[in-house]
């Protein structure tokens, strides 16, 4: 469930609300002097910086708060509206376009990029029954010189693909993304979402899977919808943001809630079903049993708690709020629901850093009622998967995946055995005897297996996986070693990487090197076929993934030590990965790079600015750098259980002791940098990246290293984005970074 559940949550990580702040208005209640010229100034005119970089103008912008005065140069930036703002982005594009333009061996680049990309993915299939018993199988697959994927539909596990939705056709250009899908009970109908240029701001559609058109239903303001059918495919159960006016300015893509659609009503006249009253960043996601008795909410208030509530839809009204009874509440801790006729399954890391799975009586809810059946072993419990009379696990092994079998009442049926490190997840039917299995490595594209669970023979080696599905036939990688390396942070913790290079690698120091890192939201960096990695490694690069706290990999425990006023932990395991694959002879100073997006753009721009002179070149993808004013922008309040609030002394100080813009110096000797943003992300606001890229180049004190900025149009925080962008988003970002390095791309 955990890992099912992922295509929800993840952009809760990074989902924000239009909208901006008052450029006036006081962040808490200290007394607040601000100081703000007009913003009809004009940019200075045609004025260069002496690397050739467009001035930007700056306003003395000043304020004090919890007794600190913070200066704030580039406000003004915030405001992607204004003229300025716009006329900035478009000088500060056409130089970093001359930039990059100007570079050798971006062409060739591109077209290797373009071929690792159009290797494409597949994904493990949804698995249902149609009313005539046939088993029918949903799964998306991309490949070749397709923008987007293609979600099929094959009845029969040997049976032919039919294209049911060819995302691709939805526009010209690719940038019509297919956000979500879920089939009905028994495989007739499929609700669906849709998006325009990368916003993830879904419209759910129903098609039917005979005919491939959709019906007349359409719901608007389901972004990242969880949808829940009832077994009679007439009506279903999904989760909705609130239509603009309805709620206060600023507040529609918060408060979502659940509602109950009947096919072929007017949406405005959904019942409400949950959510009522409950805080405005709380977000529900619903599921229900296989027989629709059982409805099943589960909150997210955070990447650290969650609540769970049931509600018994055979006692009277399917709507309402009555009835509804708290399975997990009020506990610190994650609550992960799978809803089973005659049960629910509980996975939990309350009071169990790596998790546990409870079984729950339905009538008997309470906690001391609930009876263990998988306990807390030494690896991470990451998902679990149900069937008709089996549980599949995937456990965290060191940062990859190992799987395991157990009978329903938990007693261990062997392992599955995979294809190398890598990592898996696992689908299949509630009442099903088969699983698959979705596997892909640093050096292995996604491919899809089957396990037969009838086959199992007590005393026999581990299951072994049959190829169903599979990308990149013709890919080798033969070249290629994979190793895991270990860093010691500042407090003495150990922290995991994978280095990635060609075969036969010298330790003399010299090899130009690219660190990645995420660190957050306890979400899990495990190993992953990439084009990005693949490309730099083919040049000559080595790619390391640096494994830190604030993820998932190791428990809660890793994830708590890495966020809130722990945040610094995060920064010092990368500083101190950097310095281990320096004191390793991978690497020297002056060719390692740095890499990261979202949350890891933060990362990359609070590395450069606490340690300088320990990178040559950064990437900092779709970042944050402003901690003091983030909660301000899209829905970045539903950030503050991980960050903090900057409206309390208390995180007030934390946040700003590393907030990245606040902490550049003037004349300092920073690493070469490229900030990349996108004017659709409904995530983080680009506002974080203008206001970065113009600090640090003010601030510059090596001409030679450039600090650019590289603003995507019709484009996002990332989901969605077709390959021909990508493949000009990709072969930018590493020409840039192999250039800086000294290595020719």
């Amino acid at each position: 469930m955990k890992r099912a559940r992922s295509t929800i949550l993840a952009w809760l990580t990074f989902a924000a609300v239009t909208g901006l702040a008052g450029i006036g208005a006081a962040s808490c209640a200290e007394p607040v002097a601000l100081q703000v010229p007009p913003l009809t100034v004009a940019l200075p005119g045609g004025a260069r910086g002496p690397d050739g970089r467009p001035m930007t103008k700056k306003l003395d912008v000043a304020e004090d708060l919890h007794g600190t005065r913070v200066t704030d140069p580039y406000r003004w930036l915030e405001d992607a509206e204004s003229p300025d703002v716009r006329a900035w982005t478009d000088q500060q594009n056409a130089h970093t376009r001359k930039v990059l333009d100007g570079l050798p061996g971006r062409e060739a680049l591109r077209s290797e990029v373009k071929d690792l990309l159009q290797i494409g993915y597949v994904s493990s299939p949804s698995v249902r029954t149609t009313k005539l018993g046939t088993i029918r199988y949903f799964h998306t697959k991309r490949e070749g010189a397709q923008n987007q994927p293609t979600l099929y539909v094959r009845d029969g596990v040997t049976g032919k693909d039919k294209v049911l939705l060819d995302a691709s056709a939805l526009s010209e250009d690719g940038t019509t993304a297919l956000d979500w899908w879920f089939p009905s009970r028994d495989g007739a109908l499929l609700a669906w979402g849709r998006s325009e240029s990368g916003s993830e701001e879904s419209t759910l559609f129903v098609r039917d899977v005979a005919t491939g058109k959709d019906l007349s239903d359409k719901i608007e303001h389901t972004r990242h919808a969880s949808v829940a059918w009832l077994p009679d495919g007439k009506s279903f159960y999904y989760s909705r943001y609130p239509e603009a006016g309805s709620v206060p300015p600023g507040d529609e893509k918060y408060f979502s809630k659940i509602f109950l659609h009947v096919l072929g009503a007017d949406a405005k006249t959904d019942k409400l079903v949950f959510g009522d009253g409950r805080e405005k960043t709380d977000t529900p996601i619903v599921v229900i049993s296989p027989d629709g008795r059982w409805l099943v909410v589960r909150v997210h208030m955070g990447w650290d708690k969650s609540e769970v509530w049931v509600k018994d839809l055979s006692k009277g009204d399917a709507s309402g709020a009555i009835g509804w009874v708290a399975v997990a509440k009020d506990a610190p801790a994650i609550f992960e629901p799978i809803p089973r006729n005659d049960r629910l399954f509980i996975q939990t890391n309350d009071g169990a850093p790596r998790y546990k799975l409870y079984a729950v009586d339905y009538d008997k809810p309470q906690r001391a009622a609930w009876k263990e059946v998988l306990p807390e072993v030494p690896d991470v419990l990451d998902d679990v998967t149900i069937l008709k009379n089996e549980i599949v696990t995937t456990y965290m092994h060191e940062a990859s995946t190992r799987i395991e079998r157990f009978g329903l009442d938990g007693k261990t049926h062997g392992a599955v055995a995979l294809p190398s490190i890598g990592t898996a997840t696992v689908t299949g039917a509630w009442d099903g005897e088969e699983a698959f299995v979705s596997f892909t490595s640093y050096v292995v594209p996604a491919q899809i297996h089957r396990v037969d669970l009838r086959t199992r023979v007590p005393g026999t080696p581990a299951a072994k996986l049959e190829a169903w599905e599979k990308v990149g036939a013709k890919f080798q990688a033969n070249d290629i070693e994979v190793e895991r390396l270990f860093a010691v942070s500042k407090d003495g913790t150990r922290v995991p990487m994978f280095v990635i290079s060609r075969k036969g690698m010298k330790r003399d120091g010299k090899n130009p090197t690219i660190l990645y890192g995420y660190g957050g939201f306890n979400v899990n960096q495990t190993p992953g076929f990439s084009a990005r990695a693949l490309a730099s490694v083919n040049r000559g690069a080595v790619w390391v993934t640096a494994i830190l706290r604030g993820g998932g990999e190791l428990g809660e425990d890793w994830h708590k030590a890495g966020m809130l006023d722990k945040k610094q932990n995060v920064f010092d395991d990368f500083i101190a990965c950097a310095e281990t694959v320096v004191s390793e002879k991978i690497t020297s100073a002056d060719r390692l790079a740095i890499i990261g997006g979202s949350n890891g753009g933060l990362l990359v721009a609070a590395a450069v600015t606490q340690r300088p002179e320990l990178f040559r070149a950064g990437l900092s993808l779709v970042p944050l750098t402003d901690m003091i004013r983030y909660h301000r922008f899209r829905i970045a309040k539903l950030w503050i259980p991980e960050y903090g609030d900057p409206d309390k002394a208390s995180d007030f100080k934390f946040l700003y002791a590393y907030s990245p813009y606040h902490h550049v110096r003037d004349g300092e000797r920073y690493p070469s940098m490229l900030f990349t943003t996108a004017e659709s992300d409904s995530r983080v606001d680009p506002m974080h990246a203008r206001k970065m890229t113009a600090r640090m180049q003010a601030a510059q004190g090596d001409p030679s290293r450039p600090i650019l900025i590289r603003v995507e149009t019709k484009a996002g925080h990332g989901a969605g984005k077709p390959v021909s962008k990508l493949a000009d988003e990709l072969s930018d970002e590493l020409t840039f970074l192999l250039h800086e390095l000294g290595t020719s791309p």
